[in-house]
């Protein structure tokens, strides 16, 4: 499941995965396309899980109320607009205030590191 901010940031994530590179193509669907039930990746702007994901990935600074319901929750945000990251910051406090397990990584020029 990949919930976005809006219905346009969902049609743009869905032109991304279809035209990106053929050789990482990864199946999915949106609102659009319908039968969400049958659909590998869920791309959404709304708080549901039509097929039953164990996954969620937020986008946009998406706070979703529902990350008990999954198995994992991956946060995604820009690490370099100031901006994103504090409001990362305040989600992180959040969820770790929530009782939920975090672990953050950062991207960093060598790949991505896992950070405390």
């Amino acid at each position: 499941m990949v919930r976005a901010g809006s219905p346009e940031r969902v049609e743009h994530l869905s032109t991304i995965l279809w035209t990106y590179e053929e050789a990482s193509f990864l199946p999915h669907g949106s609102m659009r396309d319908g039968n969400a039930a049958t659909q590998p990746i869920w791309l959404t702007h709304r708080g549901e899980n039509p097929n039953g994901a164990s996954l969620l990935v937020v986008v946009d600074g998406v706070e979703a109320g529902d990350v008990a319901s999954y198995a994992r929750c991956a946060d995604l945000f820009d690490g370099n607009d100031a901006g994103a990251v504090e409001a990362a910051r305040a989600r992180w406090r959040r969820a770790r205030d929530a009782g939920h397990v975090l672990i953050y990584w950062q991207q960093t020029p060598s790949g991505w590191e896992q950070k405390s």
